[in-house]
């Protein structure tokens, strides 16, 4: 029987119905970043024999083999959480990833390559299956008054875990990180095991096991459905947004601001907790009502912020280590843009999921979340790759976000359209 919310029950987002959820995803996500991160450190720093230009292009390689599984494997994935129970295809993704963060752990300590590369696809894989599932469960579990706070929840968990991933990673020595991956795989199999039933909405034709008529289905099917094509668009232009400017710090800090790897780590965390923050705010602002209202408001706050981190940043040095940043005088106009501009991409984008989430039927609802991640995973390789060349083609770092965040007012039709 369906685990439904009956009429008499109050909706709570500390219960049972949600806190499990939550839990799997977050420890989910943070494992990703602090896998790739350790791997990354120690490509870079520890592998003997390994140049810096060998080292760029295996960094590079790792991130196109994590992101290879969206584009192979989602199809299949969103069909095969419309067809099953999606609690059930968690617990089983929460073990796959125990085996696989097990073998992490043991490449990371012998430091293999051809190991580390192999189960980062495993990692990417099971993110791939599980992404549909985090989204398109949020509607059998929580009211449609709850459904925005919920989905911002999640979205402003998955930021925050990113950069704990990441700090962790780059933190702890290889033992230590590969028994914190190896703690959290196993935590998050305890909170899996906690997330109540939810099966299919209705009988669902056969899974087609074809990677690429499985995603052409999905992707079809989705796009039928015009909320969820535009829902699509414009936050894969916001995940192709973040990519860039979350890319773009460590440079940005080290050739405009002359400053320190500490000051790139602030900024990434004053844009993670502004995302974060602005996520979980918009079910309030918005009153609990999925509407896109207030998204073309926050595209235009995001061009203005946009805009203010170029002319503050171009004002000139801001000291060296974080100590001699934050005592600038430009430092806290900085780090108010990028607060601003991340508020408002999280009150931009979580209305958006809501969108994708319940316009097109629970019969479909995880092939739309499963779409939604091939066209995220093509706009982020597709955004980062335009900016970076630009970059390198002698374009200013800042002038480059600057362009990209006021690339958001050319979304104001479409939003409206919404």
């Amino acid at each position: 029987m369906p685990d439904v919310l009956k009429p008499d029950q109050t909706p709570d987002l500390l219960s049972r119905r949600f806190v499990p959820l939550f839990g799997t995803q977050f420890l989910g996500a943070f494992n990703d970043n602090l896998f790739k991160t350790a791997m990354l450190f120690l490509i870079t720093f520890h592998l003997p024999g390994v140049d810096i230009k060998s080292a760029a292009t295996m960094v590079t390689a790792a991130a196109g083999v994590f992101i290879l599984p969206f584009f192979l494997f989602s199809g299949i994935a969103g069909q095969l959480a419309d067809a099953r129970d999606k609690a059930a295809i968690a617990r089983a993704v929460k073990l796959a990833e125990v085996v696989i963060l097990g073998i992490g752990g043991i490449a990371l300590m012998f430091g293999s390559v051809p190991l580390l590369f192999a189960c980062l696809f495993g990692m990417g894989t099971h993110s791939t299956v599980f992404g549909p599932v985090k989204y398109a469960i949020l509607p059998q579990h929580l009211r449609p008054e709850h459904l925005l706070t919920g989905t911002g929840l999640v979205e402003g968990g998955t930021f925050v875990a990113i950069l704990l991933g990441q700090i962790a990673g780059g933190l702890l020595p290889t033992g230590w990180a590969a028994g914190a991956m190896l703690a959290a795989a196993l935590a998050g199999v305890v909170a899996s095991r906690f997330i109540p039933p939810a099966p299919p909405a209705a009988a669902a034709p056969a899974i087609d096991w074809n990677p690429v008529t499985a995603s052409t289905a999905v992707i079809r099917e989705a796009f039928a459905v015009r909320p969820v094509w535009l829902a699509t668009l414009a936050i894969s232009w916001f995940w192709a947004l973040g990519a860039i400017f979350t890319t773009e710090f460590v440079p940005l800090v080290k050739g405009s601001l002359h400053a320190s790897e500490a000051v790139a780590t602030l900024f990434l965390a004053v844009f993670t907790v502004g995302i974060a923050t602005g996520s979980a705010a918009v079910g309030r602002l918005l009153q609990g009502r999925v509407s896109a209202k207030a998204a073309p408001w926050a595209a235009v706050a995001m061009a203005a912020a946009s805009l203010s981190l170029l002319l503050t940043v171009r004002d000139g040095g801001h000291g060296g280590d974080i100590v001699g940043f934050v005592t600038s005088p430009a430092a806290w106009p900085i780090l108010l843009a990028l607060f601003v501009l991340a508020f408002a991409g999280g009150v931009f984008s979580v209305p958006l999921y809501g969108i994708l989430q319940t316009a097109g039927g629970a019969a479909t609802r995880s092939g739309a979340v499963a779409a939604n991640n091939i066209v995220n995973a093509a706009f982020q390789v597709g955004g980062t790759l335009l900016a970076g060349s630009a970059v390198a083609g002698g374009v200013p770092i800042v002038v480059v976000l600057a362009m990209c965040g006021a690339s958001a007012l050319v979304l104001i039709p479409l939003l409206r359209r919404l």
